[in-house]
């Protein structure tokens, strides 16, 4: 602190008096001019205490922030399409990351891909699946080989339903496993510890098991992108095995046009429309017609030519004479199969209460999100808001798990096998 000190300058020096001498012998003493008082600052005195500069600290938020971004970035790491020596590792570290993390910043995480979903989401029991990823194979293999899903319940019952339906039917050949989608296979992999074989992990399996006669079932719809893939990969593995046959996707050869239909898509439209009619609580499609109800059936869509297959099952429909059921694609490829266009289509129609079920092999994320997600751009989010509907239902279950569906697949390997 500064100290104030007062200093006393005199015109003239004090001791110095100015005496004058008088004829009387007096004295007289000269008057001193007033004192100039000037105040002199004494240099401050610094405490050392104050000379030390605090460095700028991270706040607690800002932590959290940091600690939920780098989850991120390992989540955004393994959500890719292309397995590599690292993957296994980096499925790891994502998950330990994330378990290391508050319930806080779990809720912070938000990447490209990442969210508090990815890991926290309750999808249910895994250990009811079985990834089928089991060496000692024998001579025969049936190959299932499906898109993939990482909600465990439609897993263990949607995929792993067909996978038991054709072990039981085929005694004789070991069924095995292989998905399609690396980002599932990793995320099932990090959030469960479950690992599952993609096709050139499964065909290597396969080779070195000594399989000779392989068939390969696909759990797809049609002859679409994901089955043209497929058959590229298996092309690689001909000379492997004696034999190698791939059994028909569930709906069948695709056809020409929309007017072109089949045994198969027949077969399963019948076999989707009785499951859902049942779980709404109605003894046929006809008395659900009667009380106003329309069953809209949402699939994936697709830009490949196989497209055409959603408007042959809507034609499949109408020839049924299932005329309160309507089918919509995600995507919306065909044009008609939009969710814009559907709901016009069924208000037009008059009904009033409206059913949505997904038109695909596993009620996964589509299923849970796209159609029957709380955002404003889900299915049932959109009829919602169209504000022509009284009602709106959700029945999130996948093809997989109806019996009938499982028969067909069953039916189809048997043409192979044969």
């Amino acid at each position: 602190m500064k100290k104030k000190i007062f200093a006393i300058i005199m015109a003239g020096s004090l001791a110095a008096v100015s005496l004058t001498g008088c004829d009387n012998g007096n004295v007289t003493l000269e008057p001193i001019s007033e004192p100039e008082i000037q105040v002199v600052e004494e240099p401050e005195v610094v405490d050392e205490e104050e000379t030390v500069v605090e460095e700028n600290e991270p706040s607690q938020e800002e932590i959290d922030q940091m600690k939920a971004d780098e989850v991120a970035a390992l989540i955004d790491a393994i959500y890719v399409q292309e397995r590599t020596d690292e993957t296994d590792a980096q499925c790891k570290a994502a998950k330990e990351a994330w378990d290391a993390l508050t319930d806080a910043q779990k809720e912070l995480v938000e990447g490209e891909d990442a969210d508090p979903d990815y890991f926290g989401r309750d999808t249910g029991d895994a250990s009811l699946d079985d990834a089928r990823n089991q060496d000692e194979i024998g001579e025969n293999e049936i190959l299932v080989v499906s898109f993939g899903t990482s909600f465990n319940d439609s897993r263990a019952k949607d995929i792993k339903g067909i996978e038991d339906a054709l072990e039981e039917a085929f005694p004789d050949w070991s069924v095995r496993r292989a998905f399609t989608a690396q980002i599932i296979i990793n995320h099932v992999q990090s959030r469960e510890d479950e690992h599952i074989d993609n096709v050139d992990q499964a065909l290597e399996r396969a080779v070195n098991n000594g399989v000779k006669n392989l068939v390969v079932q696909p759990t797809h719809l049609m002859h679409g992108a994901e089955y043209d893939e497929l058959i590229e990969v298996l092309s690689a593995y001909e000379d492997k095995f004696e034999s190698v046959k791939v059994a028909e996707p569930l709906l069948g050869e695709v056809g020409k046009d929309a007017s072109e239909i089949n045994a198969d898509k027949k077969y399963v439209a019948e076999a989707v429309v009785d499951s859902a009619v049942a779980a709404a609580g109605f003894d046929s499609i006809e008395a659900a017609k009667e009380a106003g109800v329309a069953f809209v059936f949402m699939g994936h869509g697709t830009s490949h030519n196989a497209k055409v297959t959603y408007s042959q099952m809507q034609t499949q429909m109408n020839t049924l004479g299932y005329d309160n059921v309507f089918i919509g694609t995600v995507e919306g490829e065909p044009e008609e199969t939009a969710c814009e266009e559907v709901i016009n289509a069924v208000s037009e129609a008059g009904y009033k209460t409206v059913v949505l079920r997904p038109l695909m092999v596993v009620a996964g994320d589509h299923a849970n999100n796209d159609m029957a997600g709380e955002d404003e751009d889900s299915w049932l989010s959109m009829f919602n808001a169209s504000g022509k509907f009284e009602k709106i239902d959700t029945q999130i279950e996948g093809l997989g798990r109806i019996e009938a569906v499982q028969k067909l697949y069953i039916e189809h390997t048997k043409a192979v096998v044969k």
